[in-house]
Order: structure tokens, then sequence, then C-alpha cells
């Protein structure tokens, strides 16, 4: 069999040149991957006390939440955390 340089449908078997992209390194497909990674999140966030809790606020809060916890220098989640922190103290105080 000889080399056809112009043929770009067949597979050349004798090819040396290396493949373009990153190398496959697991296994797995990538869905996968996120699912196992999402299960131990899951696990490391339960061993650490925290509980998941979805809402679902207007654009201009979140937004007005990310400036103020980028001027503070801390996550958004750590924000809200310490908002709500403060307001459960300030009516336990009350009572």
């Amino acid at each position: 069999m000889a080399k056809q340089d112009a043929d770009c449908v067949t597979l050349d078997l004798f090819a040396n040149v290396p493949k373009v992209g990153r190398p496959k390194t697991n296994p797995l497909t990538r869905e996968q991957q996120l699912r196992i990674n999402k299960r131990n999140q899951l696990k490391r966030d339960k061993s650490s006390g925290l509980k998941r809790v979805e809402l679902k606020l207007h654009q201009d809060l979140v937004m007005e939440l990310e400036k103020r916890a980028t001027d503070l220098g801390i996550s958004r989640s750590e924000l809200i955390e310490t908002i709500l922190q403060d307001y459960l103290n300030i009516q336990k105080a009350r009572n």
C-alpha cells in the first residue's frame, strides 16, 4: 500500500503526526466526572456541617450583593450568611 499525501479521507496507517488536543487522562466521560465531583463536593459540605439552600433573587439585588462582597473581600455566599446571622442575632436580642 502506497502512502497518498493527497488522500484526506482514508486514515493514514503510517502517520507519525501526533493528534491535536489534550490527551485523554481519565477513562470516564466528562459527564460522569462532573457527577462524581458534585457528589464528592456534597459529601465535603455535609461533613463540614453545611446545608445547600437555593433561592431566587432579583438581578439588581444579586449585583449589589456581589459588589459589597467584593468590597469586603469575601464571597457572595459568605456575605449572605453574615447578613442572615446578623438578622437572626438582632431578632434574638429583641425577644
